[in-house]
């Protein structure tokens, strides 16, 4: 039985993850940790059910604390390390920056230590849209240069990807970092967008709409996200031998076992599209109010996954309307709404 760590694996993207591979015949050594940054009893409540598997086993720790972390990977020895844990939230970073720098600076290079120290088969990172920053260009393709991020969190993810090279360079780690692409669906965070609309239109509150609606987003059911982390497992990069081994397209590094690989739906969606589907799957219109637009947000994100695609076979394929109507059911049955 091939064994996985996942870091951050009371949090959302964490929870399905670990439910996979755990249905999958993996075992699999969750760390959290399970921080106020939401409401801590949802990433409980996570936990508890991934418990009911013999396989799964909880630790509780926070990736700033190596010497917890490092005891952890040195006694359970995984084949394979999934470092989802991160401060979350990219509007949190204008207010506490602190915590990213913590979190998702200090906390990888501890994940990246125990990875080298343990020789993994495969160290796989995540890393965020938010990377593209400013650019332009879509649909966004990994070759693309990603030097404009527009916030503190894209800033401390784009290091990661950074860090992550130079030890699958220095010390012949393969590594992976996925970029997602706006994942939503059933226990996702309270503080993203089709959660906060959710609540607010059963709720008979106003619900906030950024840029007055005119955004466009690649929306990523999540249960295809895990799907496609999961495959990626199984596709470990290699250090080519010279340039000319590197298919075209694929980002793998000329010098390193590393790849940046997107995770999307390739399905950019109007915003204001996105609100109405919830709306119909309420049954109830929203009260809003429009808003400009907030800083360090950007217009639009969609990915080119062709790439995933070569590698796994899979591509993302759940339609917007269709995840929102398994959210909301899901949101009704555990809030009893």
């Amino acid at each position: 039985m091939r064994k996985v760590l996942v870091t951050g694996s009371a949090g959302f993207i964490g929870f399905h993850l670990s439910q996979l591979l755990l249905d999958e015949g993996f075992a699999v050594v969750g760390y959290d940790g399970m921080t106020d940054y939401y409401d801590v009893r949802i990433k409980e409540r996570r936990h508890q059910m991934l418990l009911q598997n013999q396989h799964f086993s909880a630790h509780v720790g926070m990736l700033e604390d190596f010497d917890r972390l490092h005891a952890l990977c040195m006694a359970e020895k995984p084949d394979v390390i999934v470092h989802l844990a991160a401060q979350a939230g990219v509007r949190y970073s204008l207010e506490n920056p602190r915590a990213y720098l913590d979190a998702n600076i200090v906390g990888t290079f501890n994940v990246m230590e125990c990875a080298r120290e343990l020789g993994v088969d495969h160290l796989l990172m995540a890393s965020t849209s938010s990377v593209y920053g400013a650019n332009e260009e879509m649909p966004f393709d990994e070759l693309e240069r990603v030097e404009t991020q527009m916030t503190f969190y894209a800033a401390t993810k784009k290091a990661n990807e950074s860090m992550g090279h130079s030890y699958a360079h220095l010390w012949n780690l393969p590594t992976t970092m996925f970029r997602f692409f706006t994942v939503y669906g059933p226990w996702g965070r309270p503080d993203m967008a089709l959660f906060k609309f959710t609540k607010g239109i059963l709720n008979g509150e106003p619900i906030d709409i950024y840029n007055h609606g005119e955004m466009y987003r690649d929306f990523t059911y999540v249960t295809d996200l895990v799907r496609g982390i999961r495959l990626l497992i199984d596709a470990a990069p290699v250090r080519p031998e010279n340039r000319d081994d590197i298919p075209e397209g694929d980002s793998l590094s000329p010098v390193a076992p590393f790849r940046v690989v997107n995770i999307g739906n390739s399905d950019k969606v109007r915003l204001l599209d996105f609100i109405e589907a919830i709306e119909a799957e309420c049954g109830i219109e929203a009260k809003r109010n429009y808003m400009e637009m907030q800083k360090g947000d950007v217009p639009a994100t969609w990915a080119n996954a062709d790439l995933l695609k070569r590698l796994t076979g899979y591509k993302p394929e759940t339609g917007y309307r269709e995840g929102i109507r398994q959210f909301v059911s899901w949101y009704r049955d555990y809030y009893g709404v």
